[in-house]
This record gives structure tokens, C-alpha cells and sequence, in this order.
């Protein structure tokens, strides 16, 4: 099967706080922007920064080098947790009525969604 066909599961969401655990961007956090699930990865907010060269168009006579962030791999993330003020795994509970929520399991507090 194409791995670009498999419906992945994450643990991650656009717009959640996320801390860095492996890789050169280690240690730093930032907000998801977008989360591109058939490659496994996730665009965070300032973080991985390459430079990407393009043309020149009729939009953009002159062209250039232009800094754009690139995707990192959602296993070297953890969620960041606002109560706790530390990174920390996350778990999934269900709520009455049958609906589920991600929450911390270090302070056991709901995230945010």
C-alpha cells in the first residue's frame, strides 16, 4: 500500500504548542501551522527555516532567495502543556456523551483544541 493512501493517526493538531525533542531545532517550541500527515511531518511556526530559490515571474521580476519553513517529523515533537509549563506526552480519554479529548499526562489537564 502507498503510503500517501494510508489515513495516519497523530497526536498533533493545527494550531497546538509544540516543544522540539531531537533534531537541530532542539529544545525550542512553536506553534503548529500546518500538519502534512501522508509524510509524517508537521510545518512548525519559525522553526527549520531553508532557503528555497526562485525565478524570476511577473509577480516577482527580481526573483531571489526566500526562507521557508520546512516540515519535522511529528515523533520528534511532544505536545506543550500551558498548566504544567513542561512538554509532556499525551493520551486520549473519552468524555460522557461518547466524545474523546486529548489531555496531559503529566497534570492530567485537557488540552486545548
Amino acid at each position: 500500500m502507498k503510503t500517501s493512501t494510508i489515513n495516519r493517526l497523530v497526536h498533533v493538531k493545527t494550531g497546538d504548542m509544540v516543544y522540539i525533542i531531537s533534531g537541530k531545532e532542539k529544545g525550542k517550541k512553536g506553534k503548529i501551522l500546518r500538519v502534512l500527515r501522508n509524510k509524517n511531518k508537521a510545518i512548525v511556526e519559525k522553526l527549520n527555516i531553508a532557503k528555497k530559490h526562485s525565478k524570476p515571474t511577473q509577480k516577482n521580476p527580481t526573483g531571489g532567495i526566500n526562507e521557508v519553513e520546512v516540515g519535522i517529523n511529528i515523533s520528534n515533537m511532544l505536545l506543550y502543556c500551558d498548566k504544567c509549563n513542561k512538554p509532556s506526552r499525551s493520551g486520549i480519554k473519552k468524555l460522557t456523551g461518547g466524545e474523546k479529548a486529548r489531555y496531559c499526562k503529566r497534570c492530567n489537564e485537557e488540552f486545548k483544541s
